[in-house]
């Protein structure tokens, strides 16, 4: 008996007591750690969700690269997207009539532009815009009339701007108004879900209702009239697109989801120990809809980067250049409808707006795999 009480104790330092004596940051840190890799592991399977975010850190690549390209490579002056000039010189042949616009030009123009004393079978340097995409050296001039040189891998714009430097500068405005758009939406709609299916009553009446208000106002009509109106900056857009979102139809689809954790029985241990209103919402509610909440985020970025296409090639926002503006330039210089003589003026900003939504898309649709085990292939 006495070797009985006698005997010593147990280690500190066993297995069980160990792991009670760990602080609860290890524990939480540890298991999200397990969450994220699982998740990624399910995200990686799908080769639709790969695709769109290696699409993703192309334009990523391309919004980084333009202020680098500024300062150590490119001349301002020539390859501001806003303000920079540069007319292509091109030479063609004084002729009596013209057969070929694009090598030719008749006598009594040349005179005109250049020399009033210039003969037919000289030979006449012609400032271009806009200038066709040359991966050469070709000498211009800037507004000043000085003779520089740059090539324009994609050709310069009607104003004698770079296509290139408006394309990766437009891509930081992208990203730039699908994150605000996107925060914004994600943290109204996550709020109003959550605390409209945990109440209940009359708050999650007049919430709804008002979200279907929303849901019947046409976004884009009244973004326009808007735009009309006032003033409408970039971040401003922004907000307007997240506020719209997240009052309308991404409320009532969190809330579904939210309707379905409230009735866990966790929520009802957690409400039996003493936690309150806020406690139950915002550290066991929210922290269970965010992850359906991030997939409709891709889904708001696609859909504020279009509008802010539509509305910049309109005229309707302040902003210095986006992809839409770059389209509304070649629609408001009278080469909308060239056809392909003048691609290079339509094809990248559209092809822009097209694969980044569509990028956003996809990476959305693999995460709708990762957050709905329904749809996992097993």
């Amino acid at each position: 008996m006495a070797d009985i009480l006698t005997a010593p104790p147990v280690p500190s330092d066993s297995a069980p007591e160990a792991i009670l004596q760990e602080p609860l940051w290890k524990i939480r840190l540890r298991l999200t750690r397990r969450s994220v890799a699982a998740n990624w592991r399910l995200f990686v399977a799908n080769k639709i969700g790969i695709i769109g975010l290696g699409m993703i850190g192309v334009f990523a690549l391309m919004a980084i690269s333009h202020p680098i390209l500024m300062s150590t490579v490119w001349d301002p002056a020539v390859y501001n997207p806003i303000t920079g000039y540069h007319a292509v010189k091109v030479d063609k042949l004084v002729v009596a009539v013209v057969n070929d616009p694009t090598t030719e030009v008749d006598l009594s123009t040349a005179r005109i532009q250049s020399n009033p004393f210039i003969e037919v079978g000289d030979t006449l340097s012609i400032p271009q815009q806009p200038a066709p995409p040359s991966l050469g050296v070709r000498a211009g001039t800037d507004r000043n009339g000085v003779e520089v040189s740059a090539s324009h891998i994609l050709g310069t714009d009607p104003l004698g701007r770079d296509i290139l430097s408006q394309l990766l500068y437009s891509t930081r405005a992208a990203f730039f108004l699908g994150m605000i758009a996107a925060v914004v939406t994600v943290f109204i709609a996550t709020a109003i879900g959550s605390i409209s299916a945990y109440f209940g009553g009359w708050i999650d009446t007049v919430l709804m209702r008002f979200a279907d208000l929303i849901l019947l106002v046409p976004l884009l009509p009244v973004l326009i009239v808007v735009s009309g109106l006032f003033r409408i900056s970039l971040p401003l857009l922004g907000l307007l697109i997240g506020l719209l979102g997240g009052f309308g139809g991404t409320a009532i689809i969190l809330k579904s989801q939210a309707l379905q954790v409230s009735v866990k029985p966790f929520i009802d241990a957690a409400r039996i120990a003493g936690g309150g209103h806020a406690h139950l919402i915002f550290r066991h509610i929210v922290p269970n809809v965010l992850p359906l909440s991030f997939l409709y985020m891709m889904f708001t970025v696609t859909e504020a980067i279009s509008l802010e296409a539509i509305l910049s090639f309109l005229g309707l926002l302040s902003i210095p250049m986006s992809w839409g503006i770059m389209i509304n330039v070649a629609q408001t210089q009278g080469y909308f409808l060239s056809g392909t003589d003048y691609w290079w003026l339509l094809i990248p900003a559209g092809l822009a707006v097209s694969l980044l939504c569509a990028s956003f898309f996809l990476v959305g649709r693999a995460m709708d795999e990762v957050v709905n085990p329904r749809l996992r292939q097993r």
